[in-house]
């Protein structure tokens, strides 16, 4: 059987790539897209230099080639998610498109969620594609932690969605992620209060001087099992 292929279009940003080296750390065949393969070539390859044995499974190239993939994470910032993938409907046709764009702005010391059209950056990407089945998800993960290949994560991950068997997939890929526990959140609505709990997840990294992640007390269950 083949591997589950998976394209980071915008990926060759800090999150983006650390995501996609993180996915194929776990056997995943990802793909660092950018609008330049060049600068996906140039992120691959930082990756591959410290973690050889990344080599075989972490690919780059443009965005269309990461949006040819199985499943698609949408990386780039929270402005620019919707036209991106605007401009890939075709290929994401009937995809899971996942989103995990914060709507964000520093005010001084502080930060403070925004609000997207259509009240989430991933509500946006649906409307923007609304033949592609959009999860959101990954929010939460720090980019710096996503790229300390072999440590575990120790943070839940929070991920929502209208389609139940694009959540279960997402779900079986957070998995497969050392110390991360993916929770099925509910519908694609519930990333409104998703994105914008970043702002405060951020806020606390400041005035702590660490890098936080959220963990929900009081479920004990199989994480890969979604409730009908």
């Amino acid at each position: 059987m083949s591997r589950q292929r998976i394209g980071v279009i915008g990926g060759s940003g800090p999150a983006g790539s650390s995501l996609a080296a993180r996915l194929a750390s776990v056997g995943y065949e990802s793909i660092i897209g950018s609008r330049s393969k060049y600068r996906a070539m140039e992120s691959r390859d930082v990756f591959v230099e410290r973690f050889p044995d990344l080599d075989d499974l972490l690919g780059y190239g443009d965005n269309h080639m990461a949006s040819e993939c199985e499943v698609v994470v949408i990386a780039t910032p929270w402005d620019s998610a919707a036209t991106i993938a605007q401009e890939h409907h075709h290929q994401l046709r009937d995809k899971i498109v996942i989103s995990m764009a914060n709507a964000l702005i520093r005010v001084g010391r502080e930060f403070q969620p925004l609000v997207p059209p259509r009240g989430s950056v991933a509500a946006h990407v649906q409307a923007a594609v609304p033949e592609s089945r959009v999860v959101a998800a990954f929010h939460h993960l720090p980019a710096t932690e996503l790229g300390h290949i072999g440590e575990p994560i120790d943070s839940d991950v929070l991920i929502c969605g209208d389609d139940t068997a694009a959540v279960t997939t997402v779900i079986e890929i957070a998995g497969k992620i050392p110390g991360c526990r993916p929770l099925d959140a509910g519908e694609l609505s519930n990333a409104t209060a998703i994105e914008a709990f970043t702002a405060v997840l951020l806020q606390l990294n400041v005035r702590y001087k660490t890098r936080v992640a959220p963990k929900v007390t009081g479920i004990n269950h199989d994480p890969h099992a979604v409730e009908g």
